[in-house]
């Protein structure tokens, strides 16, 4: 068994989608992810089983949950559940957010490594 601790500063970024940075701890059952987004950055609707809760850390982004549409910032939550619809657009400035998923992402495994950069961090 390894550490039980991590520091995302080391982590390795993985590319989520065009623009969209990931860091990620993977538990048993859930999955912390630290995500970057480029300025403009547009993550199209998607759905998937893992229920989502996150926060934005710095910088702004418009949300569709659902069909449901709101422009988010620092300090601002969600909460999407299993298969609901959903997409984002960073603002002009990009963002940072916290990101939980559960049950753990296990399709995040493959994804390729990004190219090695500090993290943003607030």
């Amino acid at each position: 068994m390894g550490s039980a601790f991590s520091d995302l500063r080391t982590i390795e970024p993985q590319q989520i989608w065009d623009g969209v940075l990931g860091r990620t701890v993977h538990g048993e059952r859930v999955t912390l992810s630290y995500v970057e987004l480029e300025p403009r950055a547009s993550v199209p609707e998607h759905s998937h089983e893992n229920e989502q809760l996150g926060i934005v850390l710095t910088g702004s982004l418009t949300f569709t949950v659902g069909g449901e549409t709101r422009d988010v910032g620092p300090g601002e939550a969600w909460c999407i559940t299993a298969h609901v619809p959903h997409s984002v657009v960073a603002g002009p400035d990009g963002a940072a957010l916290a990101e939980v998923f559960s049950p753990v992402r296990s399709d995040w495994a493959n994804l390729e490594p990004a190219e090695q950069r500090p993290a943003r961090w607030p």
